[in-house]
């Protein structure tokens, strides 16, 4: 879930980058005219912002976390919804924690019959066809293109930083600590 909630946001950049000093990062953003310092053949150190704003969607209809669901905000927080759910002790907890996915399911269900009748929106049929309501189903059912290009598609540092925040929050739910966890496997690797 929180992998998911994580492509919503600016994709993330390690905020120093080596190269040469003024390199342009693609071909297309260089749109400087008239003349340009002499380019230095030594490569250093530069700081640049840590959010990459730049849209690389590049006109697609079909990118990104769309592929894998049409409702990303919805089913980011069903599926925190849903872990949390598991990380509880009781029933009515758990049926409490799932509610966020049932809400997800069903305004993914409402949102999209509103856009099909052009209420505060659009879904064309093309778009229906390729992806789906439910995370990654459309992808499940061969619904997109082979192989998926959601791997190449998402922000890897953002999804890194998602699940690594997930995973410190279960372990501090399961009395796990990372002391604990290392020499678990330290033990294990011993034997």
């Amino acid at each position: 879930g929180l992998g998911m909630a994580s492509q919503t946001v600016p994709k993330l950049q390690l905020p120093v980058a080596y190269g040469q000093p003024g390199e342009a990062k693609n071909e297309e953003s260089d749109t400087t005219a008239g003349p340009q310092p002499a380019k230095s053949s030594s490569s250093s150190f530069q700081v640049r912002c840590p959010f990459d704003f730049t849209d690389s969607k590049k006109g697609a209809e079909l990118w990104g976390i769309e592929r894998a669901t049409r409702h990303p905000g919805l089913w980011s927080m069903g599926l925190v919804g849903l872990g949390q759910a598991l990380l509880v002790p009781s029933l009515p907890q758990r049926v409490w924690w799932s509610m966020p996915a049932l809400v997800a399911l069903i305004g993914g269900w409402h949102t999209d019959s509103r856009f099909e009748r052009g209420m505060g929106g659009t879904l064309t049929p093309e778009y229906k066809a390729q992806t789906s309501n439910i995370p990654f189903v459309a992808m499940l059912l061969g619904k997109q293109q082979q192989p998926p290009q959601l791997l190449a598609e998402v922000k890897p540092l953002n999804v890194l930083l998602a699940t690594s925040m997930a995973g410190l929050w279960v372990l501090s739910r399961k009395g796990g600590s990372p002391t604990k966890i290392s020499n678990t496997i330290a033990s294990t690797l011993a034997k």
